[in-house]
């Protein structure tokens, strides 16, 4: 399932990797283990920047999914407030998907996923032009995720977590997957695209 390439930068306590598609990174973290337990970054400014994410993370999200299964997306808000977002596993696991809505590049309308646990500490950077959904792979599995621009219900957007022409490689079925209603109405990229739903 992961679309990886070895480091493409390295800073601090941190590697980033591509995700197979540009724009998106994979963000490996170093772990200081000793006998008490361990202890590891989760964000600096300054490596960050050196890896590629220059961001200004405004909102900090934290959900919780208590069962297997539960599909959250595909979101995105449009612009002028998208939002890029660094997310990660604090609890549990998930199978993390991006897909490209950005006109005009190459890689418009494919994505990436990748596995993230709260074991391995990997977080995925997804910058703004993506839309970003996750399953959960474990039952109460708490993601937390920086935005960078706030919340706005006005521009916020979906993308059906089921469309067949993105063919996203969710590890649940129609018959198994635990959606929101608003989540269960989004519409398929094809129709999206028309009525603002794209870059």
């Amino acid at each position: 399932m992961d679309v990886l390439t070895p480091p493409v930068r390295a800073s601090g306590n941190f590697e980033a990797r591509a995700l197979g598609l540009p724009g998106p990174l994979l963000i490996v973290p170093r772990r200081f283990k000793d006998g008490r337990g361990s202890f590891l970054e989760t964000w600096s400014e300054r490596d960050f920047a050196a890896l590629g994410v220059d961001e200004r993370f405004v909102q900090d999200n934290h959900s919780v999914s208590a069962a297997a299964g539960t599909v959250r997306g595909m979101h995105f808000q449009l612009p002028p407030r998208a939002q890029a977002k660094l997310v990660r596993v604090l609890r549990g696991a998930v199978l993390d998907v991006v897909v490209d809505l950005r006109r005009g590049s190459p890689a418009y309308g494919r994505h990436a996923a990748v596995q993230l646990s709260a074991a391995d500490a990997r977080q995925v950077y997804v910058p703004a032009g993506f839309a970003h959904g996750f399953c959960t792979l474990e039952p109460d599995t708490e993601v937390a995720y920086k935005c960078s621009d706030y919340y706005d219900p006005g521009l916020e957007r979906g993308l059906a977590w089921d469309d067949p022409d993105l063919a996203l490689p969710w590890p649940v079925g129609a018959d198994r997957a635990v959606l929101s209603d608003k989540d269960r109405r989004q519409p398929r990229l094809r129709d999206a695209a028309g009525g603002g739903g794209a870059w």
